[in-house]
C-alpha cells in the first residue's frame, strides 16, 4: 500500500482527499496535519467515524519516511517552505495551492503580490492539469495542482487554442459553490449573505487564475496566439461545483460538426472527460460529486449554425476536480497506478 501525508487536512480539500483515499485500492492515509488543531482528532473537526490525530506541520517534516507523497492544501503563500522542506527529503509532494502553478515567478508576484522564496523549484514543478499535460506527469516529484476555475476553462477551451481558432478576447462567466472559498468566516460567505443570492466578485480583468488560463490557452498552439480573457467569477449559493459559460469568436467557416470534432479527437479516450451531444449545455448536475468535465458546444445564434460566435460551456465539481480529485488523478499517474482508481 501506498502513504499519503495531507498537510492542512481539515479543509473542505482534506476532507475530500480522505474520502477518496479510502475508496482507493492502493492508497492510504498515513498522517494528517492542522496547526489549528493540532492534537485533536479529525471525527472532532468533521462529524465522521475517522478518528486520525492531527499533528502540525513541524512533526510531519520528521515523518516523510512513513508516506510515498505529501498533498499540500495549505494557503497560498504558505506552501512554499513546506514544498521547500518536503521535496529536499525525496517525498513526492502534490501542491494544491497556487505557489507552483506558475513558470514565472514574475508573473506569480504580479498576480499574488509576494516574491517566490524558492523560484528554482517553480521550474521543477509539472502543472498537473491531467488531460493535457499526462506524458509530463509521469514520474513527477513535484506537481501543482490547478485551480478550480483554470480547469474547467482550460478544459474547455484547449482545443480550439491548440487548433488556432480561440478568438483573441474570451469573456467568461463562471459560477462556483460556496465551498470553493474554504472553511472562511468572512460575512460574504454565511448562510443568510450567501443563500438567495448571486454575488460576482473581481470582475474584468482581476482575478488571480486568469493566470493560469493564459499561460495554458497561451501556449497551446505554440505561443503564436495570445488571448484577453475577461473573467468575472460569481459566488452562487450551492455547496459544491463550478459552471463557467465562455463566448468565443472562431474563424468563418468553422462550423459546428468540426469544432465537436475537433474536441472529440483532443479527448478521445479520456476517462474524466464528457463531451455533450447538441443542443445540451453543461449543468453542475452532469459532474457534483465526480472527477468528470462535462463539456457542451453551442452556436450563439440558432439561425447561423455555422456562424462566428460559439458558448462554450463546462462544469466540475471544485472539490473534486478542481481540487482533490484531480490531485488523486495526478498520484495515479506520476507512480504509475490506474489513473481512475479511487475515482470511479
Amino acid at each position: 500500500m501506498h502513504k499519503a501525508g495531507i498537510a492542512g487536512a481539515t479543509g473542505y480539500i482534506g476532507y475530500e482527499l480522505i474520502t477518496l483515499i479510502h475508496r482507493h485500492p492502493e492508497l492510504e492515509v498515513g498522517w494528517l496535519t492542522s496547526e489549528r488543531n493540532a492534537g485533536k482528532r479529525f471525527d472532532q473537526i468533521f462529524s465522521t467515524p475517522w478518528d486520525y490525530s492531527l499533528i502540525n506541520l513541524e512533526s510531519a517534516y520528521l515523518r516523510t519516511d512513513e508516506v510515498d507523497v505529501v498533498f499540500l492544501c495549505l494557503p497560498h503563500a504558505e506552501s512554499m517552505e513546506a514544498v521547500k522542506r518536503f521535496y529536499a527529503e525525496g517525498v513526492r509532494v502534490i501542491d494544491l495551492s497556487a505557489d507552483f502553478r506558475l513558470k514565472d515567478v514574475d508573473v506569480y508576484k504580479r498576480w499574488y503580490g509576494i516574491d517566490h522564496t524558492v523560484p528554482e523549484l517553480c521550474a521543477e514543478a509539472r502543472y498537473g492539469l491531467c488531460e493535457l499535460y499526462r506524458s509530463e506527469l509521469d514520474g513527477a516529484q513535484l506537481i501543482a495542482n490547478p485551480g478550480c476555475y483554470p480547469t474547467s476553462v482550460n478544459l474547455g477551451l484547449y482545443p480550439l487554442a491548440k487548433a488556432g481558432w480561440l478568438g483573441e478576447r474570451v469573456i467568461i462567466d463562471s459560477m462556483s459553490g460556496v465551498s470553493g472559498a474554504g472553511r472562511k468566516t468572512n460575512l460574504t460567505y454565511q448562510f443568510v449573505e450567501a443563500n438567495e443570492n448571486i454575488t460576482p466578485y473581481n470582475v474584468g480583468h482581476r482575478h488571480r487564475h486568469i493566470a493560469e488560463m493564459e499561460q495554458v490557452l497561451g501556449a497551446a498552439n505554440g505561443g503564436k496566439r495570445g488571448h484577453r480573457f475577461l473573467f468575472t467569477p460569481h459566488l452562487v449559493p450551492l455547496n459544491r461545483g463550478i459552471l463557467s459559460t465562455m463566448y468565443v469568436d472562431v474563424p468563418a467557416g468553422v462550423t459546428e460538426e468540426s469544432i465537436r470534432e475537433l474536441y472529440a479527437e483532443n479527448y478521445a479516450g479520456e476517462p474524466f472527460i464528457h463531451l455533450l451531444p447538441a443542443g445540451t449545455q453543461a449543468s453542475v448536475a452532469h459532474t457534483a460529486g465526480t472527477n468528470r468535465c462535462a463539456i457542451g458546444i453551442t452556436p450563439a445564434d440558432p439561425l447561423l449554425p455555422d456562424g462566428s460566435e460559439y458558448v462554450i460551456t463546462a462544469s466540475i465539481d471544485n472539490l473534486i476536480k478542481g481540487g482533490s480529485g484531480q490531485a488523486v488523478q495526478n498520484y495515479n499517474i506520476a507512480v504509475g497506478l490506474d489513473e481512475t482508481a479511487g475515482l470511479q
